[in-house]
């Protein structure tokens, strides 16, 4: 059959707000694909099996990063060694993260959508334009970002208010940034204890850390670009051992947010195929695109299948190229310096 399938969440922000969103998006995408409602992980499982059958050609997702990733996990465990067909972010949550960072234009789904399919309907003479970029798999789950420590105080800081949007995200980063200056409590700035193991041999020390974080992407939110290297080499992603205080790490934002290193005094960096998290408290609390998650016992992060995603929904739109960063430039891959195999 073909076409575009597309997956909604009901419960993402936006779609909360709007409970009529699947009926329009299905009336606008008519003879062109199929619109399916996941309120579950099995409903997602039977969507994917019946996407596949389908053989269709665009998955589209409505939703945020969260959305994104659930499903990308569904659909990867139910086609296995099959590849996913390109897909399509709809920005129909408040977190669109991973949208921002591969070049996705701004819109909301129905726009997007209607872009979509016109560029649909042009294929056969004008084919559809994506980027590639492989997920972790964390644990269990796929993503293109992860993060514990105050990475995972951010977004539970974050998802305390009812109103989750950028404008929200910020203030959370303003405040939490005044609590440190002036030398408050705040979650946020909560540290992970324990040590990590690299696939060859090295790794970064049993101490705490501000964070431990990995991205395929090259940001984390709010235009903050800590894995300026996610491209450097392929099969591998950019791991941080953020070890460097809340203060240290403040006065340090502005090198993120310009991609540039934060420095060996302030954090370790490693590209990677696999790393494996010990937690001293033998839980490692973390977060994957969003949303919350815990895993007991050592916590496997390794680099998974590579995914197309669509970036051009509209005529005369073309994805944002960053040059790669020279490799001069970065700092040295491998375990920190003075640091021999765990």
């Amino acid at each position: 059959m073909g076409g575009i399938g597309i997956v909604l969440n009901p419960r993402s922000r936006r779609n909360l707000n709007d409970p009529r969103a699947a009926v329009r998006l299905a009336r606008a995408l008519g003879d062109h694909g199929v619109v399916r409602t996941a309120q579950s992980r099995e409903d997602l499982a039977r969507i994917a099996e019946d996407f596949r059958k389908l053989s269709i050609d665009v998955l589209g997702i409505s939703g945020g990063d969260g959305t994104n990733h659930v499903t990308i996990t569904g659909f990867l465990d139910v086609y296995e060694d099959q590849p996913l067909p390109p897909i399509a972010f709809l920005r129909g949550g408040t977190m669109n993260t991973v949208a921002n960072a591969v070049g996705v234009p701004r819109g909301g789904p129905e726009g997007l959508l209607a872009g979509l399919i016109a560029r649909y309907a042009e294929r056969s003479h004008s084919p559809l334009r994506w980027v590639e970029r492989h997920v972790m798999q964390i644990g269990a789950h796929y993503g293109f970002i992860f993060g514990t420590g105050c990475v995972h105080g951010f977004i539970a800081e974050y998802n305390r208010s009812e109103e989750r949007n950028a404008l929200w995200a910020a203030k959370v980063l303003a405040r939490a940034s005044a609590a440190v200056l002036l030398e408050a409590d705040t979650q946020v700035a909560a540290r992970w204890e324990g040590r990590v193991h690299f696939e060859d041999g090295s790794g970064f020390p049993d101490r705490d850390y501000l964070a431990i974080a990995a991205g395929t992407v090259d940001q984390i939110g709010l235009g903050f670009r800590p894995f300026y290297r996610y491209s450097e080499r392929p099969e591998t992603f950019h791991m941080l051992g953020i070890h460097t205080s809340a203060l240290g790490f403040v006065r340090k934002l502005q090198d993120v947010w310009r991609a540039q290193p934060m420095g060996e005094a302030h954090t370790f960096e490693k590209l990677a195929q696999r790393a494996v998290l010990e937690a001293r408290s033998g839980v490692v609390h973390y977060v994957c695109d969003g949303d919350v998650h815990e895993h007991v016992g050592p916590l496997t992060v390794r680099i998974g299948p590579r995914v197309k995603i669509l970036v051009e929904h509209r005529p005369g739109h073309h994805p944002t190229r960053r040059r790669a960063r020279r490799a001069a430039r970065a700092p040295h891959d491998g375990a920190p310096r003075g640091l021999g195999a765990l």
